[in-house]
């Protein structure tokens, strides 16, 4: 059950649709998250109003609490406080790394609209996340091949992830209640981070993910920046050519997304 302190400060803030803003009010979730963070550094992004964050700070280490929206940071000063948390208001991608504590940690219930740079940030820094996302993102994270979901944020996640389900929760724990069901999900990073140059061309050739891959090749000529004679002759050089690419494994796009790399330097030396 929601405490009477929370109640009362969930009636004083209005949720800015701009931000993306849902506030958590089942404490049993947060509860269930926390688990996550014993005797670890912690670091959240928008904490909202501090339901998530009081149970992190039962159990962490240390949480540090970035939180945008100034009137929301307020009331979260005024209404929580341990000796191990520290808050910051900001717009969680312009701060310095440094400023986070060397975080082992990120346990948040993020705006929807901020999971896919979420997910680089994890990647870039090799942070272990707990977040409760949309579920038909989620969904496409664990996508197989050759299923409906697969894509390229399933590529992507599952060669720099370890991705697993933790609980299903539903709209009615949040308010205002979105229009979407949510999924708390696990995510450990693997030793390998994808650079810049190859997320752009699995997104090219994802983009024409029921195409052969010769094909998907010459339709993503342009993302790719190569003219038609010379997609033409990278869609005859890359492994799998005749395969269709969302059938593939991750692994084996990225043999392509090799090939056209190479393909690509060769260019212009």
């Amino acid at each position: 059950m929601l405490t009477e302190d929370y109640k009362s400060m969930l009636m004083t803030v209005r949720a800015s649709k701009k931000l993306g803003q849902h506030f958590l009010i089942n404490p049993e979730v947060a509860k269930a998250e926390a688990r996550y963070a014993e005797g670890k550094r912690v670091v959240e992004m928008g904490p909202g109003l501090g339901i998530l964050t009081d149970a992190l700070c039962s159990v962490s280490k240390n949480v540090v609490a970035v939180e945008r929206d100034r009137k929301v940071f307020e009331l979260l000063r005024e209404n929580i406080s341990a000796p191990n948390l520290k808050l910051i208001n900001a717009d969680f991608f312009d701060i310095d790394y440094k400023e986070l504590g060397n975080p082992e940690i990120m346990v948040s219930n993020i705006p929807y609209n901020l999971s896919s740079k979420t997910i680089g940030w994890l990647a870039e820094h090799g942070t272990e996340a707990v977040l409760c996302l949309q579920k038909e993102f989620v969904e496409h994270m664990l996508a197989e091949p050759d299923t409906r979901d697969y894509s390229k944020l399933s590529v992507i996640t599952r060669l720099q992830f370890n991705v697993s389900h933790v609980l299903d929760v539903p709209l009615k724990d949040f308010y205002p209640v979105p229009n979407v069901n949510s999924i708390v999900a696990h995510i450990k990073p693997k030793q390998h981070l994808i650079e810049p140059d190859a997320l752009s061309i699995i997104g090219a050739i994802m983009s024409h993910k029921k195409k052969k891959v010769r094909n998907a090749i010459n339709d993503a000529r342009s993302a790719l920046s190569i003219d038609p004679k010379e997609a033409r002759k990278l869609s005859d050089s890359v492994p799998f050519a005749n395969e269709r690419l969302f059938k593939l494994e991750p692994e084996k796009i990225m043999e392509i997304v090799y090939s056209i790399k190479e393909f690509k330097r060769r260019l212009i030396t």
